[in-house]
Parts: C-alpha cells; structure tokens; sequence
C-alpha cells in the first residue's frame, strides 16, 4: 500500500496520542496495519507490547493476517512462521475477557467463568423477574440493565435513582440479576467491558502491569465506543500514554447500542498533547458520488470539519426515482438491476439494496424471486442459535463451570431424565437458601428431606456423570471426551426423536458433526499450544455474540440489507430504497439530534456506492393495512442538484430528459431480450 502524505504521517506518529479522522473509503484499515508493522520494525516494537482493538471479529482477523503479511513482505524475521506472534489483534470483548481471565480473581471472578449469549441472559432474568412476581416485562428490562451496566450505574445506583415505583422494582431485579450472575461465576456480554474497567479502576497493582504491557493501543472505529469501552481505553492509557484512536464521527450510527459520538470531542480534554490528522482522500467513490455525500452531511455540526475528494473520475449521476407505492418502488428496482445486468453486463454480486428498516425487504424479495434474480438478506439465524448446538454447548460449560445454572437447567431434563418441574423448584429453593449452584446442591445432605428418594438418585446419577466427565476432560484427549459424551446420552437418538422431516434430522447432525470439527480445529492456539475446553468455549461464545456483528460480501448474489448492516462494506451499484419521511429520517427521530443521526445514516448509505447510486422513495406507502401518501426525504433535498437525475418525478425534468430516459430502459430491455 502506497501512503499519501496525511496516512505516512498517522503511520509514523507515536511520541504523543493521535486521533486519526478517517472518513469513509480513505484506507483507515491500511494505515492501522501498517502503523503496527512499522512500530515492530522501525521501533523496535515487540509484537506483544501492541495491542489493536476493533468491533468485529471479522475486522480483527483482517487487520492480524494484514499485518503478518507486511512482516513477511518486509523480511523483517527470515526464518520466523509468524513475525507478528504475540500480537493482540481483537475486539474490546475479547479483550476485556482476557483482562478477566489473568486478573478476574481479585474481583471475585473466577477462571473457568462462563459467558451468556443475549438467550442465556434473558433465561436468567426471567427467572428472577418470576421470583419476585414483578409486573415488568424482561426484554425490555434486559435492554434498561444493558444501558446502566454500560453508563456504569451499580444495581444500588440505579436503586437510589429510581423515580418511582417501577424503577424501583427495575433495579431491584437489577441487584438480583447481578447477585445470581456472581454466583454462579457468569458474566453478560456488557459485564466483558464493565468487569475489567472495575478491576482496573480499583487495583493501581494491576493496572500499572497492564499499562506497562500495553505500549501501544490502536482503537478502530473509536465513534462507536460507548462509556464503558472509553472507560476501558481510559483505563488503559494515561494521560500521556501512546495511543492512536481512529474514527469518523459522520459515520456514528449506533446511538441506540449506546454508542458515544462525543467520545471522539473528549480525546482532546483527556489528552491536552492529542494530535489530529484528517484522512480525507477517497479510494472508493466517484468524484459525484463525495460531492452529494458532502453536501448532505454539512449540514451536521461538526469539532472537526473533513471533506471527501476523490481523482477517480467525476462519475455517472445519481438517480432519484419516485414510485407510485412499495410495490411499485420493488417492481422498478428488479427491473433497472435486471435491464443493468443484462444491457450492461454487470454482476448481480455487485448490487446492493439498503433500506432503514427490515419490513421493506419484503416486497423486494418478491419482486427479485419474480424475476429470478438471486439474491441474500443479511442478518440469517446464527449457527449458535440452533437447538442441537445450545445442547451441546451448554454439556460442555457445565463441564468447565459446574457453577453455571442456565447451562444446568437447559441439560438436566435433555435427553430425558424424568426430572419433573417440582424436583427442580425444590432444588432451586434449596440451592438458594445454601447460596449454591444447582449442581453442588445435588449433593447437599439437605436434599434428603425434601425430595423423593427416585427423584434424588436421578439428579446425583446426572451429576456424577457430568463430574466424572469433566474429570475426564481435564485428563484424557479432549475430543474423545467430548464425543464419547455425545454418545453417553445417546443424543443422536434425542435429535431423531425431535426431527419433524428426515432432512431436518441430517441437518441436525451435520450441524453437530460442524460443531466437533470446529471445536477440533481451534483446540490448538497460534503457538501450537493445546487450549483447554474452558478458553476453547469462551472463544465459542464469543465468536457467537460478535459474528453476528459481521458481515460478508463474497457472493454472486443481490446483497440486501439495512443501512445499519452496511457499514464497513462497499459494493458497486447501490439502491438505497424508502427515501422517505418518517421512514429515513425514521418517524422516532424528533430530536435535533435524532436527525443528525439519521443524516449520518444517509451519509452512511451514499458512501457505501463505488460507482452509481440510485436513491428511490414513493408517494403512497402501506403500514398497519392502511394506506397513506408520503412525502420524499428531507435529505433529497440537501443534494445539489446538478447531480441528480430524477426519475418519474412529473414536477422536475424537461420532456427531452424523460424521453430519454424512456429511450435508455427500452435499449436496456431490448439487450436483455436479445442476451436471453
């Protein structure tokens, strides 16, 4: 990668904290790894003394394979596999959960803790909220506990704040919540950045070793981070520490997961030596493509003021299409990416359809199956989210953490074990009052009194089968461990019993086949090291909660997805469909800075296209069965419109323009109908 001038600049400062304004498509990727490779090479940097951080598993994998390439490239270890060994390449979870795993003991965590998925958490809350016969509904609640854990409000904060008596209830639940969380040595996904924050804010011990360690810390996509990760960076690097943050805050979208776009405005009072570069070459758009996009977002106020060019070309104008209705809007969209694929030979792989929101893939996927043009919607159920896997996983926690009730309850009665809700009520109320796990109290003398004797050997017979197989983990070749205990309970007879269809059944088992190789394959670390089952599914569950975040955009196929899920990509040829009021800017952003966000999202959009854009939105659209006019975006009209062409738009462009706008779709049908 050859560097302009304001990239070599951010690659080679490191004597004072730097804030790197990347705006979209200038290469921020690119200059992040090679400022990694030059610290290692030009510094003297060791590879273990850097530590990168990102918000997806994929960006970290692409960043770790981008740097071992230019290490190799360079020469810089002749004889070395891996120059970048010992290099930390990750996201702030991962981070955060190694944080835990070195030093989570001295604020109670164990090694071995478990981790759970949004499923798993929501399992857990419910069965608190039942508990305390609270009228309050868990989804949401999960969402509030999420917010405090992220703002740093302590169950007794959020206590002492509560307005009235619903909050109240809220909170207690919170404590609650906490407490069995504790107990059972778990954390949430939002406890993996709040937990390490807590240690390192509390023991000066282990912060000043983790400091020490960190030499230097590069944080992509720094907008995005909420109060808890910027605590965490914080808590990381001093005042004066080396750090290089990389953001772009016209590209802040993620306000509702408590993303802080302010967070880039604070680098400057945090760290009053912070150095600024502004990255504003493009390597991705039209030169037409920049010039709408700046337009729109000046109208956003901004700390630091950035503005895209581009020397590829001026570029095709961009479109903007008004539809009769959805339908019509679906229709006209198929038909120009059918008459454009054919007349002008472009690949389906390279178009891309954004919208705000998820109902309005609806009429696109009937309209493109119409016509067979193939195509995906991101955002499909995760692999983690199958049944024969959350099984599976859940035996293997229970066999790391004998502590983790979810992973306890989803397993004791699958496959069958005649272990009715009245036996595990009982143990739950005993285990409670014992401060225990549900497994520990399995053994208590206790039990005797209260429970059956049938019903107390099948509880003792499941856990001294789940101990001896966890001792057997510990010992044996851990393959042969987990397999063998597949077969002990005979789950592939369980899968049988559940299958609705003999096609659903062999998906079930090549799933669980999917999951033992997958466990096969990352059972050895970087180092050639063996893992042990309790990081093998840590990194599991990890890579379940973050994957979801990532997306892929190698296929043949109509890629189709929300505005949200397109960051980070590019594509060709790009419909952003539903330019709408109400529908972008969305009807719940009221606020001034409700729209600015939605701005941003427009922004977001336009600099997803590399060659053309197309902007469509209708004059009538159907909602709840009943249909009503609309009225086109706001946003349309922030656009120079020299550098549009509007289509079907009866109150703008001359006769000759429509004509010929006629003219083209009609060559373009024709040339379809010739290539058929």
């Amino acid at each position: 990668m050859r560097l302009n001038p304001q990239q070599l600049a951010a690659v080679t400062h490191f004597e004072t904290p730097l804030l790197v304004l990347a705006g979209a498509g200038s290469g921020k990727t690119g200059v992040i790894t090679q400022k990694i490779a030059w610290l290692i090479r030009e510094k003297q940097y060791t590879p273990d003394s850097i530590v990168a951080v990102t918000f997806t598993n994929k960006a970290a994998a692409e960043m770790r394979e981008r740097v071992a390439a230019l290490m190799k490239q360079r020469g810089n270890s002749a004889g070395s596999r891996n120059p970048a060994k010992g290099l930390t390449v990750s996201t702030f979870h991962r981070l955060g959960m190694g944080i835990l795993n070195r030093d989570g003991q001295a604020i109670g965590i164990r090694r071995g803790f478990t981790i759970l998925d949004q499923s798993d958490s929501l399992t857990a809350l419910r069965e608190v909220i039942r508990e305390s016969k609270a009228a309050i509904e868990e989804r949401p609640l999960q969402a509030i506990i999420s917010n405090w854990k992220n703002d740093f409000v302590s169950p007794t904060a959020a206590l002492s704040q509560a307005a009235d008596d619903r909050e109240q209830a809220a909170a207690l639940i919170y404590a609650r919540y906490d407490e069995l969380l504790r107990a059972c040595n778990s954390v949430d996904f939002d406890d993996l950045i709040g937990l390490p924050v807590k240690l390192l804010q509390e023991h000066e011990s282990v912060r000043e070793r983790w400091r020490g360690k960190v030499r230097h810390l590069l944080v992509d996509e720094y907008q995005d981070t909420n109060a808890a990760q910027y605590a965490l960076v914080r808590a990381l690097v001093d005042r004066f520490g080396s750090l290089t943050a990389v953001g772009d805050d016209d590209q802040s979208i993620y306000s509702w997961r408590g993303a802080r776009p302010e967070n880039l405005a604070s680098l400057q009072d945090d760290y009053p030596n912070l150095k600024v570069i502004k990255l504003e070459q493009n390597y991705r758009s039209s030169q037409r493509i920049l010039r709408v996009a700046n337009a729109l977002i000046r109208n956003n106020p901004h700390v630091y003021e950035k503005r895209l060019w581009s020397d590829l070309g001026l570029g095709e104008e961009l479109r903007v299409s008004a539809c009769s209705h959805s339908q019509d809007e679906a229709e006209w969209v198929s038909a120009d990416l059918m008459t454009r694929h054919f007349g002008k030979n472009f690949e389906f792989g390279d178009f891309a359809i954004l919208y705000r929101s998820n109902f309005q893939a609806r009429p696109f996927e009937k309209a493109l199956r119409e016509k067979q043009i193939p195509y995906q919607i991101s955002g499909g159920s995760s692999f983690f989210d199958k049944a024969e896997i959350k099984d599976l996983l859940a035996y293997f926690r229970l066999l790391i953490n004998p502590d983790d009730d979810t992973a306890f309850l989803r397993v004791i009665n699958t496959p069958r074990r005649e272990i009715g809700p009245s036996t595990l009520k009982i143990l739950g109320e005993h285990a409670r009052a014992r401060s225990s796990s549900l497994f520990s109290a399995c053994y208590d003398f206790g039990l005797e009194g209260l429970l059956p004797q049938r019903a107390l050997h099948r509880l003792r017979q499941f856990a001294d089968f789940m101990t001896l197989a966890a001792d057997n983990a510990t010992r044996g070749d851990l393959m042969t461990v987990l397999r063998g205990l597949a077969n002990d309970i005979d789950y592939d007879s369980w899968l049988e019993a559940q299958a609705e269809t003999p096609a659903r059944l062999e998906r079930s088992r090549a799933d669980v086949e999917e999951l033992f190789e997958w466990i096969k394959r990352i059972s050895v670390d970087d180092d050639q090291r063996d893992r042990d089952l309790a990081d093998i599914i840590a990194q599991l569950s990890l890579h379940d909660l973050l994957s979801r975040q990532s997306n892929d955009n190698n296929s043949r196929e109509v890629q189709m997805m929300t505005l949200h899920a397109a960051k980070g990509l590019e594509f060709p040829h790009v419909y952003l469909v539903g330019m709408e009021e109400e529908l972008l800017p969305h009807r719940n952003s009221d606020s001034d800075e409700g729209i600015e966000e939605e701005r941003r999202l427009a922004y977001v959009g336009i600099t997803r296209a590399r060659r053309t854009l197309t902007f469509t939105h209708t004059r009538a659209r159907s909602r709840f069965g009943e249909t009503s006019a609309v009225d086109a975006s706001r946003f349309l009209d922030e656009l120079p419109s020299e550098d549009l062409d509007r289509i079907g738009d009866l109150n703008s462009g001359s006769p000759e323009r429509r004509r010929e706008n006629g003219k083209a779709a009609l060559a373009g049908l024709l040339d379809m109908l010739s290539n058929d």
